[in-house]
């Protein structure tokens, strides 16, 4: 694929359109955390029904990502960010002007569905319109731009919740998005017009079908199944789950246009980066989610106190963001995730002796750890792809980190439901899960010389 040249115009703009779609995707996979309880209240919804308002979303998002980034291929890549963009702000209305909790899920799930749409679009644009003298600028930007988005959204929730603006509570946090897609909407057209043609004459049907159906069956039942005391129905959809993406797998490597080239995975340095995704993200939003219930329900402070609380977090990965730019390798990843498995042991130790200052200081550690090891793990594995696998590394790569999410907030939630005497000793058991999970991820992202095909260069 030939760089795609752009007016002076053009180029200012470009980054600011496909970031707010960055920003808005992620956003809204965590700005339900703090409010939740407000829905379940204001909607009279059951638990099955709350748990469901958080799982719609990443269930839709998580399974569209890899045949989204191949209609990009066919159809063109901004064509696809707009209308993933456009179904997503109709779904953010529609959501915030639920009436009841089947109305909210419904739209999660469009809203899933659409940034599932956008985001492979966005790694795509970067990589066939941004010179590759800037891309390791644009790549870091994108890397604080989804540290930022991930943390705002507890944040802003909270706030918004808890100050309830106009009677609307937790339905202003799921509007705060819609200005964001309007503006992108609206400036869009100067987005370039561009697909990879030799990559544009067909999608596979056979591995659409079994990705979108094989992501499907596995999200749902770890999202669910935790709530719903793992009936039947969660593990035979899991065996079913293991059967489709096997079934996958096989194809890929048979089909003549596949969604994933079998050599993408060949590469030591994109299946260690993509490894390294999934593992630390499996600790990530379930750090912040656990936290969110356990000072709201334990500690009994409000949405806006808790909110308000994880600001030290947003600053320090937005700072560990920045720190990214510096084209850190294989070795930051590693100290960025022990840095992160240790502020895990000592939060619930401050929060039990209330040491708040001491608190706020370690959340404001772990944001940059956790700053650092998003930019940086996505630059590295991007700039390192070749230009023929630049569409199933803009795919794998979203998808890493959802399923990693969703597998965290999983285990973590076990942990956390394990017999405990007190609420302390509960957050004490899921912190021990984030801090084995950060441990391994760790281990996993250190530099191994000679083994990592540029991993560490």
């Amino acid at each position: 694929m030939s760089l795609v040249r752009l007016s002076p115009p053009s180029q200012r703009l470009l980054l600011p359109i496909l970031l707010s779609g960055t920003f808005v995707q992620l956003f809204s996979v965590t700005v339900m955390q703090v409010g939740v309880v407000d829905v379940q209240r204001d909607l009279r919804a059951g638990t099955a029904e709350t748990q469901l308002v958080l799982a719609a979303y990443t269930l839709t998002y998580a399974c569209s990502l890899i045949v989204s980034a191949r209609l990009g291929d066919k159809y063109g890549y901004r064509g696809m960010f707009v209308t993933g963009m456009a179904l997503f702000t109709a779904a953010s209305i529609g959501a915030a002007a639920a009436p009841d909790a089947w109305v909210l899920i419904a739209g999660r799930a469009l809203q899933g569905f659409g940034s599932g749409l956008m985001a492979p679009q966005i790694l795509s644009i970067i990589q066939s319109a941004v010179p590759a003298s800037r891309r390791p600028a644009a790549l870091s930007a994108f890397g604080a731009t989804m540290a930022a988005a991930s943390l705002a959204g507890p944040v802003l929730g909270g706030v918004l919740t808890q100050l309830n603006p106009l009677g609307l509570g937790w339905r202003a946090a799921m509007l705060l998005v819609v200005p964001v897609g309007i503006a992108a909407l609206a400036l869009s057209p100067t987005l370039p017009s561009v697909r990879d043609e030799d990559k544009a004459q067909r999608v596979d049907p056979i591995g659409a079908a079994l990705s979108l159906l094989g992501f499907a069956l596995l999200v749902f039942p770890l999202s669910m199944g935790r709530e719903t005391g793992w009936p039947l129905w969660t593990w035979a959809s899991l065996a079913l789950a293991a059967v489709a993406l096997t079934g996958f797998v096989i194809s890929q490597r048979r089909a003549a246009e596949p969604l994933v080239r079998p050599s993408t995975l060949a590469e030591p340095a994109t299946r260690r980066g993509l490894v390294a995704v999934l593992v630390f993200n499996a600790g990530v939003p379930s750090f912040t989610l656990l936290l969110s219930m356990h000072l709201q329900g334990a500690k009994g402070w409000s949405p806006l106190q808790t909110g308000l609380s994880l600001t030290p977090y947003a600053i320090g990965a937005l700072a560990g963001s920045r720190i990214a730019n510096r084209r850190f390798g294989p070795r930051a990843l590693a100290v960025s995730a022990l840095v992160m498995g240790l502020v895990s042991v000592a939060v619930p130790v401050l929060l039990d002796q209330d040491l708040l200052w001491l608190y706020w200081l370690a959340l404001g550690a772990g944001g940059v750890a956790f700053g650092v090891f998003t930019a940086s793990a996505f630059t590295q594995v991007i700039a390192r792809a070749r230009a023929e696998e630049a569409t199933s590394v803009s795919g794998l790569l979203p998808t890493a980190q959802q399923l990693g999410g969703t597998l965290g907030v999983t285990f973590a939630g076990i942990a956390y439901a394990a017999p405990a005497a007190t609420a302390g000793e509960a957050l004490w058991h899921a912190m021990i899960y984030e801090a084995a999970v950060f441990a391994f991820a760790a281990v996993w992202a250190r530099d191994r010389p000679g083994s990592l095909g540029g991993w560490g260069n």
